[in-house]
């Protein structure tokens, strides 16, 4: 076992601060990687703070990890030292049940092994995240990672990259589609950069035009400030594709209005209250309600590739992690463009 470095959460009411956890040793089919960035997703102030319920502490956030493999198993075949690697939101899974064998093991049936706030497979050794200096995980679930991409702005691709990949890639979004994405935040932009770069018509749907500037230099075509009545209306009937990012209280049947026939919303926003959905919002023109998680390991490394194809990074506020607190409380205010990530060589001064 390895003595790691790490910032940890000891309660869900008391600040983050350093903790030290431990580590295996490399397996013959594991990857050992230095890490060098971790994204911060609102899901780890979720969880961190117990809002959904089921947390154990001491935690150890970040499932947006990228670094550089130290040691490889010997068993290992697609990664050696000095490669760039990265891990997501889950570090395992049963590999047997149909959604694993799919490809789609984010959805594993017998329930995957998240990267913290979880347990390995064998659901008795807890798993830590990224906010930490080396992580220790399988081969089967380490991705690769552009040396062409600024490492610290492909960590956020691990989470919130393929949670907007996913969805339009399975809504086939490409030319002469009409999307439009409701919310510009760390989840938004990263929508709108893939819908502009799969050749889609792109409209963001904001309650402000305080990021129009942004949105537009992001590749969006159209800017709608939902509060303007007559702008909306305009778009009655109008997308065949709309990627739902807010997590706050709002009107599906709303947005619900503006999808033409056979028109797709995809939630990948979690409220935190039921929200009612009328059947006439869906009747009239055979329109679709759906929702999406991540994406799996195949699909995400087809991220990856695609985003060092079209040169694809989250926008970034690179903090130390002795500002992870303060961190938290700016993300509640939404006062961040677009993601945090943590520079790691903080946690190792």
């Amino acid at each position: 076992m390895q003595n790691i470095q790490a910032f940890a959460a000891h309660s869900a009411t008391t600040p983050l601060g350093p903790h030290t956890i431990h580590r295996r040793e490399p397996g013959p089919q594991d990857v050992e990687i230095d890490i060098r960035y971790c994204g911060v997703c609102h899901s780890d102030i979720h969880q961190a703070r117990n809002e959904w319920g089921g947390s154990s502490f001491p935690m150890v956030p970040g499932h947006e990890i990228v670094g550089v493999v130290t040691r490889v198993g010997e068993k290992v075949s697609r990664f050696k030292a000095g490669d760039l690697a990265g891990i997501g939101c889950f570090v395992d899974s049963c590999r047997t049940c149909y959604n694993c064998k799919s490809g789609e093991e984010q959805f594993c049936e017998n329930g995957a092994a998240w990267t913290y706030n979880g347990t390995e497979m064998d659901r008795k050794t807890p798993t830590y995240g990224g906010y930490s200096t080396l992580i220790v995980t399988d081969e089967q679930y380490t991705l690769k990672v552009s040396p062409k991409l600024d490492l610290a702005g492909v960590a956020p691709l691990l989470c919130a990259g393929i949670t907007t990949y996913s969805p339009l890639r399975h809504w086939k979004v490409g030319k002469g589609s009409k999307v439009a994405i409701f919310g510009l935040g760390g989840l938004g932009h990263m929508g709108v950069k893939f819908a502009a770069a799969f050749g889609a018509e792109v409209t963001v749907l904001s309650t402000s035009r305080a990021k129009e500037a942004d949105a537009r230099r992001m590749g969006a075509h159209d800017f709608v400030v939902i509060g303007d009545d007559a702008e909306m209306a305009k778009r009655k009937n109008h997308f065949n594709f709309i990627l739902n990012t807010v997590s706050a209280h709002h009107d599906y049947n709303k947005y619900l209005g503006l999808l033409a026939l056979e028109g797709t919303m995809t939630l990948v926003g979690v409220p935190p209250e039921h929200i009612p959905v009328s059947a006439n919002a869906l009747i009239g023109r055979r329109r679709n309600l759906s929702g999406s998680l991540i994406g799996g390991i195949r699909e995400t490394q087809e991220m990856l590739d695609f985003c060092a194809e079209k040169n694809i990074v989250s926008d970034i506020e690179l903090i130390p992690i002795q500002q992870i607190n303060e961190a938290y409380e700016r993300m509640i205010r939404s006062d961040v463009r677009y993601r945090f990530v943590i520079d790691i060589a903080s946690l190792k001064n």
